[in-house]
Formats: structure tokens, sequence, C-alpha cells
């Protein structure tokens, strides 16, 4: 499998680097960041030797990739012409870009444009990751399965933001003034979390059903006391992290909800709970390493996409279960 990196920050280098465990083979690393052109992957990525490929701008140098990992951006109106690009090259693209997860949410219009792109030139495009794309989706619809009629989903997870990359400690506004941090989620100058709807509508489209509404909504945890984890410490009154959640409703019934937390010192797990027509199951785990697992998620699915059908897919298309969810 060779393998081209379209964004190499933290989240692409951890993808070179599991890759190169893998045993695939890395045939270029593009990004526009000055400080990284014309540097050695291999000396980037921490080994001791060269691999005699350099990061550059030049798109070309993907033409020899299998597959192609883009890991820019969080929006779809912004990383449009950088996906596109690969696509004309013929080469089929997996994307970190939260919104591309189900994107005919927020753009069905570039949604509908990448759709007709890629299936002329048959290739495969999917946004895919730890959150979205399998913990509060994917990972839902696999639960359904042993359900012959499910009513309702709830799905959480619950994370430790102190050990995570300090570039999300960042768009969540860690240590900050809670109403600054508010008030910059407000303008859009930091992100937060992204993706509570899509996961929600990743669910919905793998049973079938259009939602009547969904409303999603985020709002920032503020330090009762002095807190530290990881080395990491918020003083009391300071921003310690966001909480938010997405849901889809059939009329007034709330049919799937999601939820996320990301703050200092939270407890780390996943807990996803289906109610069927016959019996309820709740399943929690010791919580998820987003970074890495979202590189291992990406390689898992590699050679995948090139045996699916050309076009914009989403992980709903990948999932052979289709759950059966009652809108009465």
């Amino acid at each position: 499998m060779r393998i081209g990196i379209y964004g190499f920050g933290a989240i692409g280098r951890l993808v070179a680097k599991a890759a190169i465990e893998r045993g695939y083979d890395i045939v270029a690393a593009i990004d526009i960041d000055p400080s990284l052109n014309g540097r050695d992957v291999g000396l980037l990525l921490g080994f001791s030797e060269k691999f005699g490929i350099e990061v550059s701008r030049d798109l070309r140098t993907l033409a020899e990739a299998d597959v192609v990992i883009h890991a820019t951006g969080s929006y779809l109106d912004r990383v449009f012409s950088q996906i596109v690009s690969v696509v004309d090259m013929g080469i089929d693209v997996l994307s970190t870009c939260e919104t591309l997860a189900y994107p005919y949410y927020r753009y069905p219009v570039l949604a509908r444009k990448l759709d007709d792109i890629a299936r002329s030139r048959g290739v495969a495009v999917l946004g895919t990751g730890v959150n979205p794309g399998f913990l509060l989706d994917a990972l839902v619809i696999i639960f359904t399965a042993p359900f012959n009629i499910v009513k309702s989903i709830k799905a959480m997870r619950s994370v430790d933001a102190a050990k995570r990359r300090e570039s999300f400690r960042r768009k969540i506004g860690i240590g900050e003034n809670p109403k600054i941090v508010e008030e910059k989620l407000r303008k859009g100058e930091i992100t937060g979390h992204v993706g509570y709807a899509e996961s929600v509508l990743i669910i919905a489209d793998a049973a079938d059903i259009q939602p009547t509404k969904v409303i999603e909504g985020q709002s920032v945890i503020v330090a009762e006391n002095d807190v530290e984890s990881a080395g990491i410490k918020i003083a009391r009154g300071m921003n310690r992290g966001v909480k938010g959640y997405g849901a889809a409703y059939i009329g007034d019934r709330e049919i799937i909800r999601v939820e996320f937390q990301a703050y200092v010192a939270a407890e780390e797990y996943e807990e996803i709970s289906i109610e069927g027509k016959d019996y309820r199951v709740t399943w929690r785990s010791s919580g998820t390493p987003g970074d890495i697992a979202t590189a291992a998620i990406i390689l898992n699915l590699s050679e995948k996409i090139i045996e699916q059908k050309p076009g914009l897919l989403t992980m709903a298309d990948i999932i052979p279960f289709k759950p059966k969810i009652t809108i009465a």
C-alpha cells in the first residue's frame, strides 16, 4: 500500500508513523507550512535515518499514491479544493475533515459536487476518524445489530483534555477565561468539538430515517476548584473544557442523542445505550486514545476504500448493518 499524506501536522504524522509500522510505503507528504517544506519525512517522524522523501507543496508528488490521507481542516468549504485536487488525479481519499463525515447536512451543494467529481474520476472519498466516524456513530450502528426494533439511542464520550495534543487543547480554550472562550466559540475563532450533528445523521442514514429536526449545542466547563491532570493545571474559575451534544427528533420524540465532553481531569470512557422494543443494552469502555485511534481507523480503511464504489461515501455506506428504528 502506497500512502500519500496531505497535511503533515500532528495527525498526518501519526498516520504516517503508524503506516510505516504496518509496512506501508509513504510516497509523499504535502503541507503548506514553510517550516516543514524541504525537510525529510523520516527525520520529522523521529527516525534516525532519512527516508529520501521531503515535505513539499507540490501536489504532483502524490501521483504515485494508492490512497491519500487528507488531514488539514474541519470544515468542508475550507478544504473542498484540496480534496478535489487529489480526486482529479484519480486517487481515493480518506479525510479526517469532521464535516465531511456527513457533508449533506452543512454543505449539501458541495457534497453533491464532490460526489459527482469522484464518480466521474472513478474514485471514492470518505470522511472519517475516531469522532465523528467511529465511536459515536459507526460503533453505535454496529451495536444495533442484535436488536430487531430500536426505539432510541444514546451515546456518550468523555475524555481528559489534558492528555490530548496541544492543538486540541487550544481549540477548546483550556485554561482561558470562560467568557472569552464562549465569545471565541460564538465568533468561530476556536471550534470546540466539531461533528455532533454529523454523528447523529450517520446513524439516521444507516437506519434509513429522515429526522424532522436535528439540534446541537456546546458550552464551556468552568473549574469549580483548582484542578490538575497530566501536568496541566487549571485555576478555579478558568475554563476546564467543553461539553456538547447532538440530537435527532421524529416529531417531538428524541430518537438519537450523542454527547461529548472534554475537560481537564475528566474520567475517560465511552458509553452507548440502546433501547429496543424488548430490552435495553448499555455498553461502557475504559476510554479510547483519540489521536492514535484516528490514525488506526484511517489505516484500517485504507485498503478497503479502494474496493468501494466510486463517489462520496459515509461510514453508513461502509457498515453492513441497517438498524430498524421505530418512528411511531
